[in-house]
């Protein structure tokens, strides 16, 4: 719906810690109904802008507006407020190992609504049945498999019927059958449902599953964005070579924080003539 306003507005976003800038005046806007992957490499500073728009943590400069709204002036009760309407599911699905799966997937309802027990339990079922673990809701958490735990982690998101969904590393640590099982989901809800999705990842196959856009992150600056066939043919060789996978390429693959921060395109030596070395001072 490109002539509807904006669900996401990030503007300027800039974020030091110290003397590092680990997200430098990044800007983009997320339309409703599409799926947005963040991707990047470790460090790059994607989940640290993704608990920017969530309201975790404030910007050192920059706006961040979710429904219109500006969330980085807001007090603690004015961002409770917006969070009712999104859900989040976090990178270890994040259960309280105390509680079964179905108080884990009621817990939004008991905090932020008035329905009777019947009420909640009637739609906790339903949530645990949209996720494919009907049957699963007086186990705790330890008694089930990780990947299990991912999505009852998605089914307590889905609980109050967000109008957005946060997802950091949704597939991380799934085999590739439960990461297409999580990756059909998103593609459920956000096609058929209408939902809005941000996706935070560096499953490349995943990625290109489920976005219909795409921004890749490199020292907390916007390298590429646009659609998943436009990131495919993106001319950028560091784009290239991180969906790709490839070793050798402008990515370094370890350099000192000098390094980082003043010679970003600085190729690290390969750990190959290392081990070259090491192997020749054998006696």
């Amino acid at each position: 719906m490109p002539d509807s306003p904006p669900v996401v507005e990030v503007a300027n976003l800039v974020r030091k810690f110290g003397e590092r800038t680990v997200i430098d005046n990044l800007s983009f806007t997320i339309q409703r109904g599409e799926t947005l992957v963040i991707m990047g490499g470790s460090g790059c500073g994607k989940s640290t802008l993704l608990r920017h728009i969530i309201g975790v943590i404030k910007p050192t400069a920059g706006s961040v507006k979710i429904f219109g709204d500006e969330i980085t002036t807001m007090n603690d009760r004015q961002i409770a407020e917006v969070r009712r309407r999104f859900g989040m599911l976090f990178q270890s699905g994040a259960l309280l190992a105390s509680l079964t799966v179905g108080e884990n997937v009621a817990l939004p309802l008991s905090q932020h609504t008035d329905l009777s027990s019947d009420e909640i339990e009637q739609i906790v079922t339903q949530k645990l049945q949209m996720v494919g673990l009907t049957g699963f809701n007086h186990l705790k958490p330890s008694e089930i498999s990780g990947g299990m735990r991912k999505r009852v982690g998605l089914a307590r998101a889905l609980v109050l019927d967000p109008e957005l969904l946060f997802s950091d590393e949704p597939t991380s640590g799934l085999d590739p059958i439960m990461t297409a099982v999580v990756d059909k989901l998103t593609l459920e809800l956000t096609r058929a449902e209408g939902m809005t999705a941000v996706v935070v990842t560096h499953d490349m196959t995943s990625a290109f599953r489920i976005a219909t856009r795409m921004i890749m992150l490199g020292r907390g600056r916007i390298l590429a964005q646009g659609t998943p066939d436009e990131i495919r043919t993106h001319p950028d060789p560091e784009v290239q070579q991180f969906i790709n996978g490839e070793a050798d390429g402008p990515m370094p693959l370890n350099l000192s924080q000098d390094d980082h921060e003043h010679h970003p395109h600085v190729k690290a030596r390969p750990l190959v003539s290392a081990q070259h070395r090491f192997r020749h001072k054998m006696p």
